[in-house]
């Protein structure tokens, strides 16, 4: 009897300390929940005269800035670069407004494009979904790949170079396994002319190598099968198709004039004629002039050595000398049908082409 006294006891004081524990966890947590509400009422109160700097923007640049968050990152952490990078004044008014608002606790890892036109209300919401993020990227059609690591460096979004991104794709880069086997590279050749110009969405973490194999895919989709087997059919490997592609995109100013120019040229290869196109000398020149594509003199064409001098060596050149669109491409497979040999530009101003069958008739076409 005394025993299960002794029980009853023990259990009514342990019921009694568990009870007393959960009473003091519960008035602990009233009393954070009573701390945070006063602490959030300090806040905006203290903030409350401040709207006009937290609407303010930093400056009137409205050019984005790449700023990352590290994983891990503090809110005080996130502050200070911000601070360092030109986009807020104040650091301890943003962590103020962050704190009241809960971004403090949602700010997540990742890159952003920020700029000093934002305020800091502005700021602290977008640094919590770092998915929003992307940078937009476009290249045109004639561009050489040294101009595509220029854009690159213009862009000023990527993680990346454009010294980086050039020895990817430069004469004796490694060209990715699947793309050579489908386009059938020659070897040693270059990934010039293969870097498809579009418009791109990327993300922001891209890698130069993520970049180049990018623009391979989508040269890949928007070419397909087809295009590349009725290249075959008619005696062009896709790199002959694309390397005659890249001079008419460089020859024509209009689109509608790319199968007539491509018919110009493929009639010279028929016969075996020079194709004696003006853009590949400009090519050989690499820039050695201070511009890419530089004004070019009679003489040139017999003084430029270069395997790409169309004037001195017969057949194709190595191989495209830009990035060709998808007209210039379509235009060099399926060319127009044509008498002419030759072209000039028109006197009309009208960067259209005057054709002609005979030299004689392409020099009374001169203006």
């Amino acid at each position: 009897m005394r025993s299960a006294t002794r029980g009853c006891f023990f259990l009514g004081i342990g019921l009694a300390i568990l009870g007393l524990a959960s009473l003091a966890a519960l008035l602990l947590a009233s009393d954070l929940q009573i701390a945070d509400k006063l602490q959030a009422t300090i806040l905006r109160a203290q903030l409350s005269n401040r709207n006009s700097e937290l609407d303010a923007p930093f400056g009137g640049d409205d050019r984005p800035i790449r700023f990352n968050i590290p994983s891990g990152s503090s809110a005080g952490a996130i502050a200070q670069a911000l601070i360092e990078a030109g986009l807020i004044r104040d650091k301890r008014l943003f962590l103020d407004y962050a704190r009241l608002e809960g971004f403090d606790r949602r700010f997540e890892a990742g890159v952003y494009f920020l700029n000093q036109s934002q305020s800091i209300r502005h700021i602290a919401e977008i640094l919590t979904d770092s998915s929003a993020s992307f940078i937009s990227f476009r290249t045109v059609e004639g561009m050489r790949v040294e101009e595509l690591a220029q854009l690159i460096d213009r862009n000023g979004l990527f993680g990346f170079s454009g010294a980086d991104f050039l020895p990817l794709v430069e004469k004796g880069a490694p060209i990715p396994g699947d793309f050579s086997a489908w386009a059938v590279i020659p070897p040693g050749a270059s990934l010039e002319g293969y870097m498809f110009p579009d418009t791109y969405q990327l993300p922001p973490d891209i890698t130069a190598a993520g970049l180049r194999d990018m623009l391979l895919r989508t040269f890949k989709d928007r070419i397909g099968q087809a295009l590349r087997d009725t290249a075959m059919a008619r005696n062009l490997t896709l790199h002959q198709a694309v390397t005659l592609a890249s001079i008419i995109e460089r020859e024509a100013v209009w689109r509608d004039e790319h199968p007539m120019i491509a018919s110009v040229y493929r009639n010279r290869l028929d016969i075996g004629m020079k194709l004696e196109a003006d853009p590949t000398v400009q090519y050989g020149i690499q820039g050695a002039r201070g511009v890419w594509w530089p004004q070019i003199t009679r003489a040139d064409y017999y003084d430029v050595q270069s395997p790409y001098n169309t004037y001195l060596h017969a057949g194709f050149p190595p191989g495209p000398i830009a990035s060709p669109g998808l007209s210039a491409i379509q235009a060099a497979v399926n060319p127009a049908e044509s008498p002419y040999f030759f072209f000039r530009a028109a006197c009309d101003n009208s960067l259209y082409h005057n054709f002609a069958v005979t030299f004689d008739e392409h020099l009374a076409n001169g203006c």
